[in-house]
């Protein structure tokens, strides 16, 4: 593919530049496309004959103007072209007060588009089903159901399945995570784990710091309880502002602290190993328990594992919530929670709730994660992932108004977009809907008004087969901001 001769760089700019332009023609030209992953420094240096020094220098040069970026372990990707949103969200701290959680039929029926299979499903957070192994998880779940036979037909009293649980602690190591089976308990998804915790930390009327804009499911969850919540604006590349959340403590009474620490959902941000520490410092500091959920931790684009909060945690802090709804098959219904010092006290709610997870599902996961499946099926969704997110990105770059900006996730398969001129992303949700496409409007992400001017979009369902539905949306958005 790269067979250009040296003597065909340019000699009249700097080396590095006219290997950089070469690069950037070839993206233009469509050789490589968003997603794509470019040749290693190695690799390009013996094809075009230059140093490795020079071919560093070129993609230093790229990665300034946003053409490619690095993944760590992995190596050089095209970026998807467009205006990222600004680094630092606005802050105002006269506004961190507690807020009640209004009920929003929006959300129902959101969630509720996930079963109608005329729509384009943008708007739910859901796996694309061509990437769930469905052949091999039905298999285990016979062979395994057969394996253990009054086992698979009986309950998993929490804290549930010894074998799956000792696969989960062994997983997490990955996450720098160092935790016994014994401190591990099944849940039925990362809703019932998040749902578990917030019952045992919290009473009706308490207060929640969580991060702003967050998981639109997370806050009917919360109002079901009768918690309020104290919205912290994040940072779409940082996360949460630990600064922020300690001005808050320092002003409001606050029972715990709730955040997605990796590829958060909706703006795919991941805290760095410092922001984590520092976070979790100032919690301790004011006696503030901590509920992380790691949902998409183990989705990064690259092959380095984000750690998680819980991993620099030695008193028993914070609670850890996750599940295998993302990664494997969300109908499976497979989470978990390690709780900390809270162990017992979650392990009576986990009783009194459901009294225990299903069986087989819990034997048919534990058997993929032992026979090396997993760590299979997630270095092949990874990079699936990756490019879907980086061409869906583009194509809303080549489709929407001019002034749209977009996160840049290291992760997961959802995208938040700010779109220029919108004040009701409602407004373009009903539109949608008349056309076939569910998306997810941006103002059931917050008790506040403060994203009507923003969507996500599921990135994983891409294809270019709904290109269409991307070029739809852009339509619609100019016809809005006439």
């Amino acid at each position: 593919m790269l067979q250009q001769e040296s003597s065909h760089i340019s000699k009249k700019a700097p080396l590095y530049e006219s290997v950089a332009d070469r690069i950037l023609g070839m993206v233009d030209e469509g050789t490589f496309n968003p997603g794509d992953r470019v040749p290693s420094i190695r690799q390009l240096s013996q094809q075009f004959q230059v140093s490795i020094n020079t071919v560093k220098m070129a993609y230093g040069f790229l990665e300034d103007r946003r053409v490619i970026e690095s993944r760590p372990q992995s190596g050089y990707y095209v970026s998807a072209r467009l205006t990222a949103i600004p680094r630092e969200p606005k802050l105002d701290r006269r506004r961190l007060n507690p807020a009640e959680i209004t009920s929003s039929d929006v959300v129902v029926q959101v969630m509720g588009d996930v079963m109608n299979n005329n729509l384009i499903q943008f708007g739910a957070a859901i796996p694309d089903p061509n990437m769930i192994p469905v052949s091999k998880l039905n298999r285990m779940l016979s062979t395994e159901s057969r394996r253990f036979k009054e086992e698979s037909a009986g309950y998993a009293m929490p804290p549930g399945s010894i074998r799956l649980r000792t696969q989960i602690a062994r997983l997490m190591m990955r996450a720098g995570c160092t935790l016994s089976p014994e401190e591990i308990i099944i849940t039925n998804g990362a809703t019932e784990a998040v749902f578990l915790a917030l019952r045992t930390l919290c009473k009706p009327g308490d207060t929640l710091i969580i991060g702003s804009p967050i998981y639109f499911n997370f806050l009917q969850l919360i109002q079901s309880l009768g918690i309020r919540v104290l919205e912290i604006p994040m940072s779409p590349v940082d996360g949460m502002n630990p600064d922020a959340v300690e001005a808050a403590i320092d002003k409001h009474k606050v029972q715990a602290c709730m955040v997605i620490s990796n590829f958060n959902n909706p703006l795919g941000n991941c805290m760095s190993d410092h922001a984590k520490q520092r976070l979790l410092a100032v919690l301790k500091k004011h006696n503030v328990p901590l509920i992380e959920d790691d949902i998409n931790g183990d989705l990064s684009f690259s092959s380095q594992r984000p750690s998680v909060i819980k991993s620099f945690d030695t008193t028993g802090h914070s609670m850890l919530c996750s599940s295998f709804s993302k990664t494997l098959a969300p109908g499976y219904r497979l989470g978990w929670i390690a709780p900390g010092r809270y162990l017992n006290a979650v392990k009576r709610q986990k009783l009194v709730t459901n009294i225990a997870s299903p069986t087989p599902t819990q034997l048919a996961i534990a058997e993929f994660l032992i026979s090396g499946g997993y760590e299979h099926h997630l270095r092949s969704i990874r990079k699936v992932y990756g490019k879907k997110v980086a061409q869906m990105a583009d194509a809303v770059a080549q489709y929407f108004p001019q002034g749209t900006r977009i996160s840049r996730p290291d992760g997961g398969f959802t995208l938040w977009i700010e779109l220029p001129g919108l004040s009701d992303s409602m407004a373009l949700y009903n539109m949608a809907h008349q056309k076939g496409i569910s998306i997810a409007p941006g103002h059931i992400f917050s008790t506040s008004d403060r994203f009507g001017n923003c969507i996500r979009l599921n990135a994983a369902l891409w294809s270019e087969s709904v290109r269409w539905a991307v070029e739809e949306l852009g339509q619609m958005v100019y016809q809005l901001i006439k």
